[in-house]
């Protein structure tokens, strides 16, 4: 008989469980949702009593924390008080791929989830239930499993996995009307009873068939596999964009052409400086880790040519603005437009604009960063993570400001890097104006109207088009 859960414990405040927990809370007002980290400035700025200081912006958000917070939905850093009173513990910390040791670069670093399973078996006195919300690499359950069950304090833990497909800047859209809900379990009686348990949950607003039930390792291998497909379509429009440079095709006209057949449909095929975020490159090189790990040399090459090509879209970018700029950017002043890695979201991890500024600061360019939700202290940590050069340095030749305007005058160049929306709406005659000639325009999302440009007097250079002569 499954379990109705009636307090649910959340390890980790980020972008998956706060947002996830916020839903959750917000739809269901009798179950009591306690999200927990031991980063208190983070848990505070969920705590805000300005729920637009949250410290996740996603549109909507802000509205179901004021719903559900204080109500049933609580922010604390006292995880071993939560994790003690839950009768479902979901694990959502970060797993970011290796930086040192064996599978540096590839595999995932699970130090900081066999930690929460530790302090959940450390500190656990009755049955629970643990879901993992991060991406892992599959049979990361295993590990888990191992750890809990073998305390020996007489608790039984069942594992389920329950990856979220959220998508950054619809996130709360994601969670309101999801495409499906997958729940991973034991195939054991007791495995199904809880899989049936968090199946009780999400069916109170999602439509029950569009939550799936599998295996574990099947719902943990869908996660990484639904990735890899939609990186593996952005790098296959990118490698064509080239192409349609040289040829005189438009890459966007040749998308839009592919994605009327209904076998390939038109998502995810718009060219761009390249795919960014937390997930489509930790996810497929955890894909190439484990294929590799069992031997398997053809299919981690495949998915790992998915890489190569989103690494190369970012540095043609780069090499394409200081060949424009008459082969050196040196002294030059370029204005970077978008930080984050797509529109609606302060999210900054793997943004095409990090390595696209890493190689231009290689050149001695400076760079002027304008983006609307990303502060200055995030751009330059950014930077400094690459450890290219010290921090000093990237504060000497980066700046940036709160007015795109100011980041403009003066340049040689304009980057446009993220697609926010009002880059269109902006006074390009202006700008215009008040830039070094020529006035380039490198346009790295296909966002601006070229041939308003173009007229205006801007030489304007568009992913997957023909240079305008």
């Amino acid at each position: 008989m499954s379990k109705k859960i009636t307090k649910i414990c959340c390890i980790g405040a980020g972008y998956v469980g706060g947002p996830t927990m916020a839903v959750i809370a917000q739809k269901c007002p009798d179950i009591q949702v306690t999200v927990v980290d031991l980063n208190q400035a983070r848990i505070d700025a969920w705590n805000d009593p300005d729920t637009e200081k949250i410290p996740v912006y996603e549109p909507g958000l802000d509205k179901v924390v004021a719903e559900a917070r204080g109500r049933n939905l609580f922010f604390s850093t006292e995880v071993d008080k939560a994790i003690d009173e839950a009768e479902m513990i979901f694990i959502s910390v970060n797993t970011p791929t290796k930086t040192y040791g064996s599978g540096k670069g590839m595999a995932a670093d699970l130090k900081y989830i066999e930690l929460c399973a530790r302090q959940i078996a450390r500190v656990s006195t009755t049955d629970k239930i643990v879901v993992e919300k991060s991406t892992l690499p599959v049979r990361t359950a295993e590990a888990v499993k191992n750890i809990l069950q073998n305390t020996g304090n007489g608790v039984n833990y069942q594992i389920l996995s329950n990856p979220e497909f959220l998508a950054e800047g619809t996130a709360v859209e994601d969670l309101h009307a999801p495409d499906r809900v997958l729940i991973g379990g034991d195939t054991t009686p007791e495995g199904q009873d809880a899989v049936q348990s968090l199946v009780d949950i999400y069916s109170r607003w999602v439509p029950r068939e569009r939550v799936l039930t599998t295996n574990l390792w099947s719902s943990e291998l869908s996660k990484l596999t639904a990735n890899a497909f939609l990186a593996q379509r952005v790098s296959s429009i990118n490698s064509l964009s080239e192409l349609c440079e040289r040829t005189g095709a438009d890459v966007s006209e040749v998308a839009r052409s592919i994605g009327t057949d209904s076998r390939i449909g038109p998502k995810f095929l718009k060219s761009s400086v390249g795919f960014g975020g937390s997930c489509f490159q930790k996810d497929i090189l955890n894909l190439v880790y484990i294929a590799r790990s069992y031997g398997l040399r053809e299919v981690a090459d495949y998915w790992e040519q998915v890489i190569i090509m989103n690494d190369h879209q970012k540095r043609r970018f780069a090499n394409n603005i200081v060949k424009t700029l008459y082969n050196t950017v040196s002294g030059k002043k370029i204005a970077f437009l978008g930080w984050a890695f797509k529109k609606d979201t302060n999210d900054t991890r793997e943004s095409a604009a990090i390595y696209v500024a890493d190689d231009l600061l290689n050149e001695q360019a400076g760079i002027t960063v304008y983006d609307p939700k990303v502060p200055a202290s995030q751009v330059y940590s950014d930077l400094d993570y690459l450890e290219t050069r010290s921090s000093e340095k990237n504060k000497q030749y980066l700046t940036v400001v709160e007015d795109p305007y100011e980041a403009c005058k003066d340049a040689h160049a304009i980057a446009v890097l993220t697609e926010w929306d009002e880059f269109k709406d902006y006074d390009w005659k202006k700008i215009y104006d008040n830039m070094k000639k020529p006035a380039f325009v490198f346009d790295g999302r296909s966002l601006l109207d070229q041939a308003k440009l173009s007229e205006i007097g801007f030489k304007v250079y568009v992913i997957g088009k023909e240079a305008v002569k």
